[in-house]
């Protein structure tokens, strides 16, 4: 018997070099009042250790600031611009 569940895959999953994402940090229980959420220009996607093909890490750039940062992929809460969308 398998199960088929019907909650979509994370949108970090999707997200791939190019791409224009919702990054948000400080949402954490210790942090719950302070949410900070900022756009970032997709560089590099970096897969986990034991499937190389499930997003792991990104390397982002700021799009108002331009400074590049590594984050977690569970930060991505949203893909607002994909490079095959133009």
């Amino acid at each position: 018997m398998s199960v088929v569940s019907s909650v979509s895959s994370p949108d970090f999953l999707l997200a791939q070099p190019g791409d224009i994402v919702v990054v948000e940090e400080g949402a954490s229980l210790a942090d719950k009042g302070n949410i900070n959420w900022w756009l970032g220009h997709v560089i590099h996607v970096i897969g986990g250790a034991r499937d190389p093909s499930v997003n792991s890490l990104f390397q982002v750039a700021d799009v108002d600031t331009g400074v590049v940062k590594t984050i977690n992929a569970d930060l991505v809460k949203g893909i607002l611009r994909s490079r095959s969308a133009s």
